[in-house]
């Protein structure tokens, strides 16, 4: 007889510690590596241009994590996350313009406002839901921006707030390459922090009441301070994104933050995939180059300086047709296709194929 030693197969695991690692096989440290790898080599290879997307990726990510943590988690909806952008990057504008406070003094200051503006702003949840909810945080963006656009108005800053460059252990960040590596560490640690955020005590609990709040309070749940805790955190990392976004731009002003930017956040986690962090990071790259992507296959019709004007009345026409097309079409969004794909490559070459016409 021939004996064969066993041997493990698939996701093998022997205990909690190797179930809760956050990389558990050699194709996820392998990916992890070369995504590393490409991160870091790319602003020594490519232009400004490339550079500056990048850049605009990662504050959008930022958001669109911390709005992923609101809503695809906890169920909590809200238009107000351009007001809390706003608030942010004019907490940082008022602080460097009026007193000169240096970086390490506005980026905490702008992480209080938003706390304040999560807890004033989250009350409501208390009481209300859905639609309801979503136009009482639509109040917070009107009154940031009407509150913003009147110091503008009696500061005579018409054309915005000039900010200076921030100093970060003496170097001032004015080249696009620092900016880059600034901009990812910000990114990474958000994620980082809605990750472990997710795995601990909040984040099964903000599942459970967005699941359902009345069997999450039965099991003991305190509802209402699970709810005001992920209000506060995510305005919190809204407004260090809107800091750093003041920072990155030189300069606030309210033109910056209309309307259509909370939609566009709204955007970012219903196409990249709701109640997913891969989904706000994809939802965010997507919705940043999608305009850019448009202008460029514009570009190449023919006589198309006639139409200049047109450009983001197609943009606008555009966008509302992909949002559209995901919503009916592909509703789990990028994340959804990303994992069809994976799955398929790790059953290749074979094939699931559910059972049809089996009898009982």
């Amino acid at each position: 007889m021939f004996r064969s030693t066993p041997r493990a197969s698939g996701y093998y695991r022997t205990g909690y510690g190797q179930d809760l690692a956050l990389i558990q096989t050699r194709t996820e440290r392998i990916s992890l590596a070369i995504l590393v790898t490409l991160a870091i080599a790319l602003p020594f290879i490519a232009g400004p241009f490339l550079l500056d997307l990048a850049c605009q990726v990662f504050l959008a990510s930022i958001g669109a994590l911390s709005l992923m943590l609101l809503t695809g988690y906890a169920g909590q909806i809200s238009l107000g996350h351009a007001g809390l952008i706003a608030a942010g990057a004019f907490t940082t504008g008022i602080l460097a313009r009026e007193i000169a406070a240096p970086f390490w003094i506005t980026l905490p200051a702008s992480a209080l406002t938003g706390i304040l503006l999560g807890l004033i702003f989250g009350l409501p949840s208390l009481r209300l839901r859905g639609l309801y909810l979503a136009v009482s945080t639509l109040a917070l963006h009107f009154i940031v921006i009407y509150l913003g656009g009147e110091y503008e108005t009696k500061r005579g800053f018409s054309t915005g707030i000039l900010i200076d460059p921030p100093s970060l252990a003496g170097f001032k960040l004015t080249d696009g390459r620092a900016w880059y590596f600034v901009l990812l560490l910000a990114a990474a640690a958000s994620l980082m922090i809605c990750i472990n955020l997710l795995r601990s005590s909040s984040g099964r609990a903000w599942r459970a009441v967005h699941a359902r709040e009345t069997v999450a309070e039965a099991l003991g749940i305190n509802v209402a301070g699970y709810k005001l805790l992920v209000f506060v955190i995510s305005s919190s990392m809204t407004s260090v994104a809107g800091c750093l976004f003041a920072y990155y731009r030189g300069f606030v002003s309210i033109e910056a933050f209309d309307l259509f930017l909370s939609i566009q956040y709204v955007a970012m986690i219903i196409i990249g995939g709701m109640g997913s962090l891969l989904g706000a990071l994809l939802g965010a790259a997507f919705v940043t180059l999608f305009p850019y992507l448009i202008e460029s296959l514009l570009a190449l019709l023919p006589n198309i300086q006639k139409f200049a004007g047109d450009i983001f009345a197609v943009n606008y026409t555009a966008f509302g047709v992909v949002m559209i097309l995901f919503l009916v079409f592909e509703p789990l969004g990028l994340v959804g296709i990303w994992r069809r794909l994976q799955n398929y490559f790790l059953l290749w070459p074979f094939k699931y194929r559910p059972l049809t016409g089996a009898r009982k």
